[in-house]
């Protein structure tokens, strides 16, 4: 019988925020660290974005950033920045604040031990739209899990950073929802995955502007409806098709949510649940 692994994406807005930000973490330790009381000790993945930080340090640096519907161009001056941001500060912080609430955890990226593999994304993409390079952006091809399996079945941690590799020396910078997407499907042949989507808002909401009307379930037939009425629309769009499409790849269950719910999200009494029908 598989085990239960949760894989688990932080926002970028609660990376911004550091009480948030150790709110979660903290959680996260209650949860999955040495001192676990619950049956999934040792068997949470987090994936974290990069928040504000790499555009606050490209400012700082003069390297000019260019954004198209929410996607950053990344040239090569970019690349060094979002590496630097991604892989080294916010990754290994967040792997300092776990080891401080006894969870041992280990900082990644895509290439460290070939985990995820990717490719420079084209022009003729679905995501270069209009045929815009986006620089040294990355598709991901292949999730390797030999490495990921063995951290977890020896209770450690993983923290990835959404940096991926194209097997020729090349960097590329990746979104962190298609790297929770990708990485949940591939560990779904080997236990039981569910995906959560952790950000600072409480689920997908009826209205934005109140957190507090929160839809507890959304199937496809309520997603179409809810995009037709314009309630679900812009960011969460991209979010909810990458759920979907994870579900199914044969990954459990998929929650969206506040990060400081955590240990809620998990019990099943808090965030929007993403179900087939």
């Amino acid at each position: 019988m598989k085990e239960t692994l949760y894989v688990i994406k932080i926002g970028g807005n609660i990376i911004d925020d550091e009480v948030k930000l150790s709110s979660f973490l903290k959680q996260f330790a209650e949860l999955f660290g040495s001192n676990s009381q619950y049956p999934f000790r040792g068997r949470g993945l987090l994936i974290h974005g990069g928040g504000k930080l790499a555009t606050k340090l490209a400012a700082e640096l003069g390297v000019e950033q260019q954004m198209v519907e929410g996607r950053r161009i990344t040239d090569a001056e970019t690349l060094k920045i979002v590496t630097m941001v991604y892989a080294g500060y916010i990754n290994k912080n967040i792997v300092a604040e776990l080891q401080s609430y006894q969870c041992n955890a280990i900082g990644l990226t895509g290439a460290d031990g070939n985990i995820i593999k990717a490719h420079k994304r084209n022009t003729n993409s679905p995501l270069g739209v209009g045929g815009i390079d986006y620089g040294f952006v990355g598709d991901v091809d292949e999730v390797n899990t030999n490495v990921l399996t063995s951290l977890i079945d020896q209770n450690i941690a993983v923290v990835l950073a959404p940096i991926t590799h194209d097997e020729s020396g090349q960097l590329l910078n990746t979104n962190a929802d298609t790297i929770a997407q990708e990485t949940a499907k591939a560990l779904s042949k080997h236990y039981n995955v569910q995906l959560i989507y952790s950000f600072e808002k409480s689920g997908v909401l009826m209205n934005a502007e109140d957190d507090n009307s929160v839809i507890a379930s959304i199937n496809p037939t309520s997603y179409q409806q809810l995009r037709e009425n314009n309630i679900i629309f812009a960011g969460m769009i991209p979010k909810l098709d990458n759920a979907f499409a994870a579900l199914q790849s044969g990954v459990e269950k998929v929650i969206i949510g506040k990060a400081e719910q955590l240990h809620s999200l998990i019990t099943g009494s808090a965030g929007t649940s993403i179900v087939h029908e």
